[in-house]
Parts: C-alpha cells; sequence; structure tokens
C-alpha cells in the first residue's frame, strides 16, 4: 500500500507530492553520492526543483491536510531499493522509513499536534532548535506541524525565522484550515496545497476498505459528515457520538418556546462537558502517575512528592485545564456545525434542491421546519449558529452565547 492511499479524492495533491518527492530523492542521492566521493556533503540545492524547504497544506475540516502532510514525509524517508527502478517511486508504504514515519516513531519526523487552545514561544523555539539538527539516519529533518494555526503571534515570529534561513536538508510541514490562518510572513515562504473536501462515496469506500465499516453504515455516516473523514470514522465506531449527534439534532424542534430554548442550550453546554470529561478520565490520570513516578512517588508507596517538583505537578494541571477546555470547545464547535448541516437540508428542502442531504434519516424533522417556515428564516438561523461561533472564538461565556443562538432560532 503506498503512502499515498489514505489519501481521499486529492488526486492532484498526490501527484504534486509525488512528483516533489521524486525530485527530493534526487536530491538527497546526489548529495549522498558526492560524500561518498570525498566532496563533503554540499547543501541539498532546491532551485529549479519541483521539492521546497516549507510546505502549507490548507483545507477544510476533514479533508486530510495532516493525512498528506504524513504520507509526504513518509515518501521523504522512503528507503525502498524500487524507488529507483524506471517506473518507481519513492512512498512504498512498506519499508522501513515509511513505516517508521507513518506510525510516529522515526527518529527524522517529528509530528506536532496540540491538544491546547494555543502553541506559544516555548514549543515552537523547542521546534526550530530541532529543525536546525542533520538527519540522524534519514534522509530529511522532517517536521509536521498539524495545528498552525494555533500558533501564537509570538510563536509565528519565532518559527518564521526558520522557515526563512532553513538548514539544508530540513522540511517544514504546515497544516491550517486556511492560508488566512497563518501569518503572512510564513505562508509567503511557504509552497501551498489546497485540499478539497472528498465526496461522500470516496469517504464510504475508503471506510470499508480500510476500517471494515459496514457499507450501508458507512454510507450513512459519510453523507451524514459531508465528507469529513474524521467525523465519519468516529461516528461508525463511537455509538456514544452518535447518540450525541442524534441529540443535537432534535434541538430544532425543541426551540418552540423560551423555556425549550434555555433548556437546549444547558443541554448542549452540559454534552461538550461531559466529552471533555470523558477524555479527563482516559488521559489525565494517567498522565499525573507518570508524572509522579518520574519524580518519584509513585503510586502505593505512600511517599510525597520530592521537595522542589510541585512546580512540575502544577504545570501539568495546568496542561490539563487547559486542554479540557480545548476539548469543551472542539465539542461544542463540532454541535454548531451538525446544527448548520441540519439548516442546509432545511433550506434545500425549501428551494426544491436536488443536492444529497446530510441528514437523509431525520427526513420528517426537516420536511416539518421546512414546511414551518421560509427560506429567509432558515438563512437567518443559519447566520446565528455562525454568530455563536464568532463569539465563542472571542472568549463570550458559552452559555451565553448558545442561549441566544437558540433564541435566534426560535425566532427564525
Amino acid at each position: 500500500m503506498a503512502v499515498w492511499d489514505d489519501l481521499v479524492g486529492q488526486d492532484r495533491v498526490t501527484e504534486q507530492l509525488s512528483a516533489a518527492a521524486r525530485d527530493a530523492d534526487a536530491l538527497v542521492t546526489a548529495v549522498e553520492a558526492d560524500r561518498a566521493a570525498g566532496q563533503g556533503e554540499a547543501p541539498a540545492e532546491m532551485s529549479g526543483s519541483r521539492m521546497t524547504h516549507a510546505w502549507l497544506f490548507t483545507g477544510p475540516p476533514g479533508s486530510g491536510r495532516a493525512t498528506a502532510a504524513r504520507a509526504f514525509a513518509a515518501a521523504l524517508q522512503c528507503v525502498s531499493p524500487d524507488r529507483a527502478l524506471p517506473g518507481g517511486a519513492p512512498g512504498c508504504g512498506f519499508c522501513d522509513g515509511c513505516h517508521t514515519t507513518l506510525v510516529g516513531t522515526h527518529a527524522d519526523v517529528e509530528i506536532v499536534r496540540t491538544d491546547l487552545l494555543s502553541i506559544g514561544v516555548k514549543e515552537t523555539r523547542e521546534l526550530v532548535r530541532r529543525a536546525q539538527l542533520s538527519p540522524a539516519g534519514g534522509r530529511w529533518q522532517v517536521i509536521v506541524l498539524e495545528d498552525a494555526d494555533r500558533l501564537t503571534e509570538g510563536a509565528g515570529n519565532v518559527l518564521l525565522k526558520a522557515v526563512e534561513e532553513p538548514a539544508p536538508r530540513t522540511v517544514w510541514l504546515l497544516c491550517a484550515p486556511s492560508l488566512e490562518d497563518v501569518l503572512p510572513t510564513i505562508r509567503s515562504r511557504c509552497r501551498s496545497l489546497t485540499l478539497r473536501t472528498p465526496s461522500t462515496a470516496a469517504v464510504a469506500d475508503v471506510l470499508v476498505r480500510r476500517d471494515g465499516i459496514e457499507p450501508e453504515l458507512a454510507a450513512r455516516v459519510a453523507r451524514a459528515t459531508q465528507g469529513h473523514i474524521g467525523r465519519a470514522r468516529r461516528l461508525a465506531t463511537d455509538e456514544r457520538a452518535r447518540t450525541r449527534r442524534a441529540a443535537v439534532l432534535k434541538v430544532p424542534l425543541r426551540v418552540d418556546d423560551v423555556g425549550g430554548c434555555l433548556k437546549a442550550a444547558q443541554e448542549l453546554i452540559d454534552a461538550a462537558a461531559e466529552d471533555a470529561k470523558q477524555v479527563a478520565e482516559e488521559v489525565d490520570a494517567k498522565e499525573t502517575e507518570e508524572l509522579r513516578a518520574a519524580l518519584g512517588a509513585a503510586a502505593g508507596t505512600g511517599g510525597r512528592l520530592p521537595r522542589g517538583t510541585a512546580g512540575a505537578m502544577k504545570e501539568l494541571q495546568d496542561r490539563q485545564k487547559r486542554r479540557s477546555t480545548r476539548t469543551q470547545r472542539d465539542s461544542l464547535d463540532l454541535a454548531l456545525t451538525e446544527l448548520t448541516g441540519f439548516y442546509r437540508d432545511v433550506l434545500a428542502l425549501q428551494l426544491g434542491s436536488r443536492v444529497e442531504l446530510a441528514n437523509a434519516d431525520d427526513r420528517d424533522s426537516l420536511q416539518r421546519i421546512a414546511s414551518a417556515s421560509r427560506p429567509e428564516h432558515t438563512l437567518r438561523r443559519i447566520e446565528a449558529i455562525g454568530a455563536c461561533r464568532e463569539a465563542l472564538d472571542r472568549n463570550v461565556a458559552p452559555l451565553l452565547a448558545v442561549e441566544a443562538m437558540t433564541m435566534a432560532l426560535r425566532a427564525g
């Protein structure tokens, strides 16, 4: 299986990355040949090549930005002998370079993802320091930053210097929802690739082929998420996710009066908090015990934390609190996305459109809302959901923002 097989519906991007990987392979091969001939290791010259030192992967959520970046990183590290054969290319998916990159254990590939609200200066400086190192055993030093849109302004300025003056065999792979989510000074120094939302048929196919999902369920969740690969996989494999989504889609039917609006808002907030709590239960206790063990106060010993280590424990607790906040916001944002999809289907019915309905299983509810209102009412409701998301981005208290939204849904 080639590394590109998990890139769903991205033929153009795959072609560009595969061509760049071939050029990158030729560059490193030339460098290694010069070194073997005793000429030292000259810098990898990329002028006129389809390869470059910094890439920016953009596209809507679920399009596979991080998947594309990881696949490209694997192709850059590919050591399969078949790549030198006629018609061969890096990215076999089976060699040690490809395999260790894809599973996250390659010594020269740093994959950075955050479960916090932002990436700060401290973490970015550590990445920049690593980027200056020569590859330890691989062909390139690769830094994959999956959440480049979460860099603070200070962190972005720290990264800029490294992107402007990269080490000879270092490659930066940045991922963000859109070009506007990255500092102009950084994006102007990157080669940009834009991914598109894959078709629901393509997503259903990969769920069946790779994850063993039943075809009927795969088609249903692919349609429900409108091509979002990650959400589709979660709906297909997590009964709790399907239950939570069903509850969210009942909100439009429960905002007939003020009391219903306030109750629905509270339930959305509570559901998001429950998601955050579940993540905390799964991760926080393990992290805490691992840190206590590392500090010499493992569970069951009855020992107290050694003097001078309270700061490390406090830092962990602060990080866990920030992660909980992000998890709650992400869960709430997902609920708002699903509500938007519901009203999008309502609008399609009101306008007589033939587009595929994301929520075809809830057609009775869609018809009920569609017949009780006009298209302009539906558009205002979609705008109210967008306004709620913007308010949450501005750190408005979540309950107040969601209550204002449910009241607007009632008014239409």
